[in-house]
Parts: structure tokens; C-alpha cells; sequence
């Protein structure tokens, strides 16, 4: 593949800005090209008790130009710890 798309979402406040960030920093040290996009929820963290906004943060990154963070995902990284319906 010439360039990969990959996202990593969760709930707000499960790292996956930080998650992105550190694969950004370590997806430049190869000779990559990279475009990335975070995408912050619009609570930073939801009230105890109610459900949480998602958080995201898109990386695209390639042996080529890239120049967008990437229509179609090659990738979907969940973050998400709690599974079960309450």
C-alpha cells in the first residue's frame, strides 16, 4: 500500500488524542508523509452518570504525497472499555 488511513476512537477521555499523537511521532521517523485529523468531542468529559461523546483522531500517512486526512479507512483502532449495555 502506498498510504494507509488508520482511526482511533473511543470514548472521551480514553487517550485515543494521545493514542494518535504518539502514532504520528512515530510514524514520521520513517520517511512518511502524514496528514492527520483530530476529532474532539464537544464535552472534554461527559457527567457521571450519562454517556460520554466520542473522540476520534485520523492519521494519514504514505510513501507518497498525501495531502487530506483520508476519506475511507483502511483501519479502525476502538478504544472503547466498557462493552456491556447497563
Amino acid at each position: 500500500m502506498k498510504s494507509v488511513v488508520v482511526r482511533f476512537a473511543g470514548d472521551s477521555g480514553d487517550g485515543m488524542q494521545i493514542v494518535g499523537e504518539r502514532f504520528t511521532d512515530t510514524s514520521v521517523t520513517v520517511p512518511n508523509a502524514i496528514a492527520t485529523f483530530p476529532d474532539y468531542p464537544a464535552e472534554i468529559r461527559a457527567l457521571i452518570g450519562t454517556i460520554a461523546g466520542g473522540s476520534a483522531f485520523q492519521v494519514h500517512f504514505g510513501s507518497v504525497t498525501v495531502l487530506t486526512p483520508g476519506d475511507a479507512l483502511d483501519s479502525l483502532v476502538g478504544g472503547w472499555m466498557n462493552w456491556s449495555a447497563e
